[in-house]
């Protein structure tokens, strides 16, 4: 093991858990990383010296609190190179974010007739809210399919996205493809048309270094969960001049310039989308987090994503009767990869693997449609993080083989 990863390692002491009485192999990450020790300490050290609301108090405490909870604001800024800390509003995750655009910005700027795009790999986070607003508003879904290769259609993105398009939804990297969309270019080809681009990077953040202004998209949502932070805490990047358009999402304390019997005016960006009291201890939680990616560097964790991914496929490539979607190439994914054995039902391989101590995730992975394109109901899907080492991988693959002898042959 690399004694860098090996390091990593002891600041998760979940890993030495035991699993019916196995040490746990972790492969759901794309569902919620595990958190280091570095951030529950942070989050603590709130809890017991700190803890106060924010924006509110004028004493002590409520000072230290906001000075924190605005820090991961400018931290976020940086990390994800917005203009401004505006642009940076604290949600309660990825979901969250996505459905505040839909019901502020759609909700005054779709109209019977236009079109929205998304594309048919969208977890359904990234599905609905646009689903419904179209519904709502007499208006037009359309999907970007699969080119063969099972990644983005480009070709056929050209196609969907015209002057009727008012909204692209996107996300940057699939759930259960694995495969890193091509933002930029769908970006440039939302704009030429007059359109405004959402991405979901649920998946990127925490993988890769992500440039929202390079990217130039409009709105861009992520969750903390997903990348060593707590749950609960999300983001929502937005261009200020589309921001300060926007009507509130969810109105109450903390969101408010004046309030009188009959009328009601808004706060300046960011408070304006942040009513009632924050998520402190999250955003408290997600700034060490950013730390702990940063200490480590995301250039090494894009390199052993790759490398993850390698080394996974070209262990799963030996199993016979196992298909895998997604890209089959160890480039221009993260390290996730979908696959189910023939002939066996993914719960039952998935609750297999967790009697030998090994995580992963079975199920539609909250993007039916994309199943339906794929022509199955449920799939399995292994997701790894920088803590994961090859050694697991190879415990992973030997458990899959004697999973599958088993099936087919039974005990013998």
């Amino acid at each position: 093991m690399d004694k860098d990863i090996a390091k990593i390692r002891t600041e998760f002491p979940i890993l030495k858990t035991k699993v019916n009485d196995e040490v746990l192999i972790y492969f759901d990450n794309a569902a919620s990383s595990q958190m280091p020790l570095s951030v529950s300490r942070k989050i603590f050290d709130f809890d017991q010296n700190y803890r106060a609301n924010v924006h509110r108090g004028l004493h002590t405490l409520g000072m230290q609190a906001t000075n924190r909870y605005e820090k991961a604001r400018h931290h976020v800024r940086n990390f994800i190179n917005a203009q401004k800390d505006c642009e940076v509003i604290f949600t309660s995750g990825c979901t969250d974010s996505l459905n505040l655009v839909a019901n502020s910005y759609g909700e005054v700027n779709i109209h019977a007739g236009d079109e929205i795009v998304v594309s048919i790999m969208e977890h359904h986070s990234n599905l609905l809210c646009w689903q419904q607003l179209a519904q709502r508003k007499h208006a037009k879904l359309r999907f970007i399919e699969l080119d063969q290769d099972q990644k983005l259609d480009l070709a056929d993105a050209k196609k969907k996205i015209s002057p009727k398009t008012k909204i692209v939804a996107i996300t940057h990297v699939s759930n259960v493809l694995g495969g890193i969309n091509p933002l930029k270019e769908l970006a440039k080809l939302a704009h030429q048309n007059n359109a405004i681009i959402v991405a979901d990077g649920a998946q990127a953040v925490g993988h890769f270094e992500v440039d929202v202004q390079d990217l130039d998209v409009d709105f861009y949502a992520f969750s903390g969960h997903k990348m060593f932070g707590p749950n609960g805490i999300g983001v929502l990047y937005g261009k200020r001049s589309l921001l300060e358009k926007m009507p509130p999402y969810r109105l109450g304390g903390e969101m408010i310039e004046n309030v009188t019997r009959t009328q009601a005016s808004w706060a300046d960006l960011p408070q304006k989308f942040e009513a009632g009291t924050p998520n402190i201890s999250g955003a408290i939680g997600l700034d060490a987090a950013i730390d702990f990616i940063e200490d480590i560097g995301l250039k090494k964790m894009h390199t052993h994503d790759i490398e993850m991914r390698r080394y996974l496929l070209d262990q799963l490539k030996k199993i016979a009767d196992l298909k895998i979607y997604g890209p089959k190439n160890d480039t221009g994914a993260i390290s996730l990869v979908s696959f189910n054995l023939s002939g066996i039902h993914p719960h039952d391989v998935a609750s297999a693997l967790d009697l030998e101590g090994i995580e992963v995730r079975a199920g539609h992975h909250c993007a039916q449609p994309l199943m339906q394109e794929l022509g199955v109901e449920s799939t399995l899907r292994a997701s790894l993080a920088i803590y994961n080492t090859t050694q697991e991988i190879d415990k992973f693959i030997q458990a899959l083989t004697q999973i599958k002898e088993f099936f087919e042959n039974g005990i013998r």
